[in-house]
């Protein structure tokens, strides 16, 4: 004998929307969670960096020194400036890519594909300015001296000014050869040799005694150390790093250790080496997402050209790739803020 499973009502939606729960496409659903998954991951890089930073503050690096570059400016000092225009090209984008959506709504073909293209440039003006950033970052500009305890040491001359070491760093009859993993015991190896070695700087740093050395650390004045509060405060209304006598220079110039240029994982001449470290992995997490975003919208636009969603008679696609450039958008206005502006 069988048995038959009717319902009262056929036509009736789960949860009033069917197969779209929440009213909801299941692509665009899916869309939202992971965003909202890909956002708490960003929020627990960014508290890491904060806390971090919290912790080392008295060492850690001055933006407004570290991005100073502007493309075909060479030698020119410009603060916080190109961070700040590809900021603006992001977030522009983000415009482009709502007029995108919106052109789709009214079913206007030739109007999505011109905001899709935009964006698409948008973004890929932000990889490159990225890349070009990373490039200048992982170079530096005026290196540093590390010393054995892991100080790191910068020059100035008499002024507080920074000066390079290729300025002031003498020539020695030395030879230094690079440990290879084909040289090395047990296939040991070590990192590109830097431009001067220690003797060198150490020898340029005595032949120049208007050179004084710049530490890591924040300055602070005496009535702000007598209360920890107040020594933040201070430490975030001074920003600028403490100087020493030339006496109190070559005392400490006499234990470096290593010759620091640029920055990488292991340490960098701008100050802590856990900036070098969020930095890489926060900003290149967050250029993986933009680039990926433009593949993405790359694949969309081809396909709104050959007029795939026209003959779907919608183009909700575009919403959907729009959802996730908006959020890599917003999360970049939390990473400029943390890492450039604060």
């Amino acid at each position: 004998m069988g048995a038959t499973v009717t319902t009262a009502n056929s036509e009736e939606k789960t949860w009033g929307g069917g197969n779209q729960p929440l009213g909801a496409d299941y692509g665009k659903l899916m869309m939202w969670f992971f965003i909202v998954s890909d956002a708490l991951t960003f929020s627990g890089f960014l508290a890491a960096y904060g806390f971090s930073r919290f912790k080392f503050i008295e060492t850690w690096p001055l933006a407004d020194e570290v991005f100073t570059h502007f493309p075909f400016m060479h030698g020119v000092t410009a603060p916080m400036y190109y961070v700040a225009l590809m900021t603006f090209i992001l977030i522009f984008s983000s415009v482009t890519m709502v007029l995108a959506v919106d052109a789709g709504h009214q079913m206007k073909k030739s109007k999505v594909a011109f905001y899709m293209f935009l964006t698409i440039i948008g973004g890929l003006i932000f990889v490159g300015s990225q890349a070009w950033e990373w490039k200048n970052f992982i170079h530096g500009e005026y290196g540093a001296v590390e010393t054995k305890g892991g100080s790191l040491l910068q020059f100035v001359d008499n002024t507080g000014k920074r000066v390079k070491l290729e300025d002031f760093a003498a020539t020695l009859p030395e030879e230094r050869a690079q440990l290879e993993r084909s040289k090395g015991t047990w296939f040991m190896k070590e990192a590109t040799l830097p431009s001067y070695s220690v003797a060198e700087v150490q020898a340029g740093f005595k032949a120049h005694p208007e050179l004084l050395i710049r530490t890591e650390v924040l300055y602070k004045d005496d009535a702000a150390a007598k209360s920890d509060t107040k020594v933040n405060h201070e430490l975030t209304k001074h920003k600028h790093k403490t100087i020493l006598t030339r006496a109190e220079s070559e005392a400490r110039l006499a234990n470096a250790l290593y010759v620091v240029e640029g920055a990488n994982l292991v340490r960098n001449e701008y100050g802590s080496k856990l900036f070098a470290d969020f930095f890489f992995f926060i900003t290149g997490f967050h250029g993986f997402h933009v680039f990926s975003g433009v593949i993405i919208n790359i694949i969309i636009f081809f396909n709104v050209l050959m007029g795939t969603y026209e003959k779907r008679k919608s183009y909700e696609m575009v919403e959907k790739v729009g959802l996730y450039w908006h959020f890599v958008d917003l999360v970049w206005v939390f990473v400029f803020t943390f890492f450039y502006l604060v």
